[in-house]
């Protein structure tokens, strides 16, 4: 759920692995000591002392998981090479050929759910190149091993993975899965649509009836836990997710805040027009949110309520956009009307965080130098802008960091 195919590709290098990892005579003393107190806390939590024992044996670190929560890809490529590497003629091709072939299961899903069949194909696209990579051993990896390593050594959310090593230990023991078959991304994400185990328990279903909740197997679990899991956040039935839009010349960007919510009336009458040949919806008091992902340079999009919902399973920007373009595209629509400013130098990890602290130092808050520019960064960027007489688009780009570098003292 969290991670992608496209971040699974970056990570290729990486994947020279044995189904255990590192041999466990490498692992360190400390990382058995937490070990043991994970077999406690699965105890507490009622798993079966045989099921933790036989998951967890031999279990040694994974060597490929810790550096891969440095490259997550939605947040260290451009946004336009992101979508351009998911939204492409093939996967197209091959979303509206499993569209026809899963159009029984989709419309009982669609009428169960009430999610468009569309976004759920779409989803299945980007997670997982439609199940394509779920038998491959170069880009899936034993998912306890994984959780493990991140829960024992990662110092930024270790009780997160914990929780989610025993939640896949807790679907070990419920006989959904067993551990030959519990694959799945450096995080933990499984199956078809990449379900987190914590989502998984929460979620998943057994749409196809055969008494399991079989994300890995069956492609009617797997959607229809994806669609329960959209329909449970808060999915609105009927509605889209948002839309392209042209904004007027001499537009006051200010007002792309991604927060503040104005009826699709009202943005018309602030000059704002669909693009692409798609009118605003007919319902007066529906409301969207303007988003300039790349700026004044780059396409514009009215977002609904339903785009949230996409956000709720990756929190990154590119990835919501990339399901929704391709959603878009899966049923008929057009490429966006205005193209990316592809000429902009993106700022590395390292950059982002000095530009945030910067940024703190000038007095516009981040939320943390953590280098992922999120809505409160771009908020940061919009204030500093706007104090040096820019076009305040919130835009993180090479040029923005000079000039934020020469109007504050070095950190």
């Amino acid at each position: 759920m969290r991670l992608d195919t496209t971040l699974l590709l970056l990570l290729l290098p990486l994947l020279v692995l044995t189904t255990g990892g590192a041999r466990a005579e490498e692992a360190r003393p400390d990382f058995e000591q937490c070990l043991t107190g994970l077999q406690n806390l699965a105890a507490e939590r009622g798993v079966p002392a045989a099921t933790v024992r036989e998951a967890l044996k031999d279990v040694a670190p994974d060597p490929a998981v810790l550096p891969a929560t440095r490259t997550q890809a939605e947040f260290v490529r451009p946004i336009w090479d992101y979508i351009d590497a998911s939204v492409t003629p093939e996967k197209i091709a091959t979303g509206q050929a499993k569209l026809a072939e899963w159009a029984e299961v989709l419309g009982r899903i669609e009428a169960a759910y009430g999610v468009d069949r569309h976004v759920l194909v779409a989803f299945w696209g980007v997670e997982s190149g439609y199940g394509s990579v779920l038998d491959d051993p170069r880009i899936v990896r034993p998912v306890i091993p994984a959780l493990a390593t991140l829960a024992c050594q990662d110092e930024g959310r270790p009780a997160f993975w914990r929780d989610e090593l025993l939640g896949a230990l807790t679907i070990l023991g419920q006989g959904d899965a067993d551990r030959e078959r519990m694959t799945g991304s450096w995080a933990g994400a499984m199956g078809h649509t990449q379900f987190m185990p914590s989502a998984y328990l929460k979620h998943a279903v057994d749409f196809d009836g055969d008494g399991k909740r079989d994300i890995w197997r069956s492609v009617p679990d797997a959607l229809a836990s994806t669609a329960n899991f959209l329909k449970s956040d808060g999915w609105r039935t009927g509605e889209g997710w948002g839309q392209e839009v042209v904004l007027p010349d001499g537009f006051d960007y200010r007002l792309a805040d991604e927060t503040t919510e104005r009826t699709f009336s009202e943005w018309a009458a602030l000059g704002l027009k669909p693009a692409g040949g798609k009118g605003f919806p007919a319902g007066a008091e529906r409301r969207a949110t303007l988003v300039v992902p790349a700026g004044a340079r780059g396409p514009a999009f009215l977002l609904e309520p339903n785009f949230r919902m996409i956000l709720r399973y990756n929190t990154a920007l590119a990835y919501a956009l990339t399901v929704a373009h391709l959603s878009d595209r899966l049923a008929g629509g057009p490429a966006f009307a205005r193209d990316w400013p592809r000429g902009d130098r993106m700022l590395t990890n390292d950059e982002r965080t000095d530009l945030q602290t910067r940024l703190e130092a000038l007095g516009h808050p981040t939320g943390g130098a953590d280098g992922k520019v999120g809505p409160k960064t771009r908020a940061a960027i919009r204030a500093f802008q706007s104090a040096q007489g820019l076009v305040p688009d919130g835009y993180a780009e090479a040029g923005l960091l000079e000039k934020v570098r020469t109007a504050s003292p070095a950190p």
